[in-house]
């Protein structure tokens, strides 16, 4: 797909691509379209009902949530400007089930005033409680959970093309790519500084790297101030493929994202020859 948001400026890539997966239906159950953590549910989910040949071929099963049982209730009592979705309360809000993710990283008390939370957006909803997003599938797939008129009774312009929403225009995304392998103790360092002083504003962090003196493919996620790196060696991450250049990316998705300090962060960890 093209650059853009999934939710207006690349619709019309949407359904161009929906229609090519149709003329191999026979190769598939299912079609299950994954928006990034700040999409509004809503405009995906109105595709399937404003293209006419579409709306003859699929139907849309259910729209799922995964929720951060960890950072969910911060980013739920966000204060947005005037006219400014808070994309999170909009997923928690459409959702027909919600999967909520990483409940081991909580306490109970604070489990259950997560759980009140949600059921104050959304009360009909199914939760269903996970660590690493585990859950069966027929729990997720082919559930005919999705109800038109439930989602127009929430949003009553659910159904119009031309109705507007804006996006916080405070967040956005740094992406870094350096053809060099990193010195990992040096990248610890500036990583573990970086979500400490500045982890509230940074939603979502995530990078392959190449390591100094090592074939292993390493893969960092980070959520807030919560990081975790993983190694090809250790057999939790698929090694480097033949031929794929070996180089070290990163992603920062956040608030008020400073993208030279970012980008010089990064490089400065690159192993010197």
């Amino acid at each position: 797909m093209n650059n853009g948001c999934i939710c207006c400026t690349v619709r019309g890539d949407l359904i161009r691509i929906l229609g090519k997966l149709m003329n191999r239906r026979e190769r598939f159950d299912a079609i299950v379209i994954e928006t990034t953590g700040l999409a509004d549910p809503a405009p995906v989910a109105q595709t399937f009902f404003v293209d006419d040949e579409l709306k003859e071929q699929l139907y849309l099963d259910a729209i799922l949530t995964v929720a951060d049982a960890k950072h969910l209730g911060s980013h739920l009592d966000e204060v947005k400007p005037d006219g400014v979705e808070n994309e999170s309360v909009e997923q928690i809000a459409f959702a027909d089930k919600i999967l909520l993710n990483k409940v081991d990283l909580v306490t109970p008390e604070e489990k259950t005033a997560l759980v009140n939370k949600i059921r104050g957006i959304n009360s009909r909803a199914a939760v269903i409680e996970c660590v690493d997003a585990r859950v069966d599938v027929a729990q997720v797939l082919g559930i005919r959970a999705f109800d038109l008129a439930v989602a127009c009774d929430f949003d009553s312009e659910f159904l119009d093309v031309e109705s507007e929403h804006r996006h916080d225009e405070t967040v956005t995304s740094v992406g870094v790519r350096v053809p060099g392998a990193m010195a990992i103790g040096k990248l610890n360092g500036w990583l573990t500084s970086l979500l400490r002083t500045k982890g509230e504003d940074i939603f979502r962090s995530k990078g392959i790297l190449r390591v100094a003196g090592s074939d292993e493919r390493v893969v960092f996620q980070g959520v807030h101030m919560t990081m975790e790196m993983a190694g090809s060696a250790g057999g939790k991450v698929a090694g480097w493929k033949e031929g794929e250049t070996r180089e070290s990316r990163f992603i920062f998705i956040g608030r008020n994202l400073d993208r030279e300090e970012l980008t010089e962060g990064f490089r400065a960890c690159v192993a010197t020859e």
